[in-house]
């Protein structure tokens, strides 16, 4: 399996990671889902922006999960800091594809000297801290009930990688 820069033939497999999400988890914190258009747009001003959109894919090249960054907070003051996203397809999870694509993100912000890389993930997702912790990602806050889906208050950790 390979790290590679997704492209526009990708919005239809990214759309069905993200839409899996959606509906089914709550690492993202929307009720709708997106179609394949609006994940073609998405990649489009993703790389016409300048960042990262990376994929991997599997032995019979299906792809297996997606990342990205950007910036973290609009003002001038915050642009040495971005946050990140990783998303797994639902039958890869557990593989170890979310680590290889976070390694190769890191090492994208490292190559373009940003300072700091933060993590928002939902507090109960334990897997995906263990995860970013096991990168050397470290806990930064707990923002308590700043978030609800399924009928649930959801607390939203963040986590942060000093990258120099």
């Amino acid at each position: 399996m390979k790290v590679r820069t997704a492209s526009i033939d990708d919005a239809t497999a990214i759309a069905a990671i993200y839409n899996d999400a959606v509906r089914n988890t709550t690492a993202i914190w929307n009720d709708d889902t997106v179609s394949v258009e609006n994940r073609a747009d998405w990649i489009a001003t993703k790389l016409a922006d300048g960042w990262p959109l990376l994929v991997m894919d599997d032995e019979a090249g299906l792809l297996a999960g997606y990342a990205t960054f950007g910036p973290w907070r609009a003002w001038d003051g915050c642009r040495h800091t971005v946050e990140h996203s990783v998303y797994v397809e639902r039958d890869h999870r557990g593989q170890g594809i979310g680590k290889v694509l976070m390694v190769a993100l890191i090492e994208e912000a490292r190559k373009r000297d940003f300072h700091v890389m933060v993590a928002g993930i939902e507090a109960g997702n334990t897997a995906s801290i263990r995860l970013h912790q096991s990168l050397g990602f470290s806990d930064a806050g707990l923002l308590r009930e700043v978030g609800t889906k399924f009928g649930k208050w959801l607390d939203l950790a963040f986590l942060q990688l000093s990258l120099d």
